[in-house]
């Protein structure tokens, strides 16, 4: 399965060392266990369209075998040190799920 999650920062939050500390905290997320690969990234400059969402600053693409590995990742100590550390600074999050059809 994949785990999609997309975070919009709040506008303080937004110079370069804030963004150097909160890429390195999604860097930690992908070192859980379950974990299979992923990476994360900002919007990709293409081309617009009106099916394109480009208004979050962040996202995460990340792999798991199974439904599982991904709720066992849920509670993992380093992801919620992560949701602590980082909850203040987003204004929205959005996250979608992709099981294989």
């Amino acid at each position: 399965m994949e785990h999609h999650v997309y975070f919009w920062l709040k506008e303080e939050h937004l110079h370069a060392e804030d963004r150097a500390s909160f890429e390195a905290g999604l860097d930690t997320l992908f070192t859980i266990p379950g974990c299979t690969g992923g990476f994360w990234g900002r919007p990709a400059p293409v081309m617009p369209r009106p099916v394109i969402d480009s208004s979050w600053h962040y996202g995460t693409s990340m792999h798991f075998p199974d439904v599982e590995a991904q709720d066992t990742y849920q509670i993992h100590p380093t992801h919620t040190a992560f949701i602590e550390r980082f909850a203040s600074w987003w204004e929205k999050v959005e996250v979608r799920d992709l099981a294989k059809g």
